[in-house]
């Protein structure tokens, strides 16, 4: 059943996407395909349309008009997005070997500041309420706290960034 329908919709489908792809600024295959998904959610949900070849011009119709919605609400990047293509191999390596050694000396640090390191390390881009929360301590003596920390760990790097 539903390759026959598939089948005897496929010309029409191919033409009517054709002919509204280039006002909606797309390409008639990404409307063809946005249509045929439609189509196969509906025979899950509802089974087939009455009148299939009605149905496939509303629908053609409707995803054109989402696309042109769609594209004048997006904008170009005024430039290339940040691309870390042109580092070498030799560059990855010696930044992973950084932040490893950064991350170890923060693991030998004493009382709570290993734990507040790693914290404001966080890829996650925790704020001082989070960080305060997740630690126990209040938001005011964050600073100081990771000031402290921040000497100790100077005084751990210091002699391994002097012997390199």
């Amino acid at each position: 059943m539903t390759h026959d329908l598939v089948a005897a919709l496929r010309p029409l489908l191919t033409a009517e996407a054709s002919a509204e792809a280039y006002s909606a600024g797309a390409e008639p295959g990404d409307l063809e395909q946005a249509v045929w998904l439609r189509l196969l959610e509906r025979l899950d949900t509802e089974g087939p349309p009455l009148d299939p070849e009605q149905w496939l011009r509303r629908a053609v119709r409707s995803e054109a008009r989402r696309t042109r919605r769609t594209s004048r609400l997006e904008r170009p990047y005024a430039g290339e997005p940040v691309d870390d293509g042109d580092r070498d191999p030799e560059q990855l390596a010696l930044t992973a070997a950084r932040g490893r050694a950064l991350r170890e000396a923060v693991r030998r640090l004493p009382g709570r500041c290993p734990r507040l390191m790693e914290a404001l390390l966080s890829p996650e881009d925790l704020t001082y309420r989070e960080i305060a929360g997740e630690l126990g301590i209040s938001q005011g003596s964050l600073g100081p706290e990771r000031s402290r920390c921040l000497g100790c760990l100077r005084r751990l790097l210091t002699p391994e960034v002097a012997a390199h």
